[in-house]
């Protein structure tokens, strides 16, 4: 069974305090339910009209765990805390390639 990973990608944070909050419970949900951090942070150098924006990549073991986590209780709590104008970002679930 191919792995599956969320992708997030943040064009911009506009209020630090909601983000914030929102971090407060989505790492600890998107961990109950199997989810590992690969990579969370600004890239080191971008290329090819590559934007310098915060990146998160989370692995989980199948396509089918990384759906249920997005639609869990926990991670749609946390979702409330970017409502509005907090956050504009995007987000892809991706299945891996083996």
């Amino acid at each position: 069974m191919a792995k599956a990973y969320w992708v997030v990608c943040y064009h911009s944070i506009k209020n630090q305090d909601a983000f914030q909050a929102y971090a407060k419970l989505a790492a600890p949900a998107i961990q109950a339910a199997g989810g590992k951090y690969l990579v969370r942070g600004n890239p080191a150098k971008v290329y090819e009209s590559g934007m310098n924006q915060r990146v998160v990549l989370i692995e989980f073991a199948s396509m089918q765990q990384a759906l249920a986590a997005h639609d869990g209780a926990g991670y749609q709590e946390a979702l409330k805390h970017l409502a509005g104008d907090v956050v504009k970002r995007d987000m892809r679930i991706v299945e891996g390639m083996g």
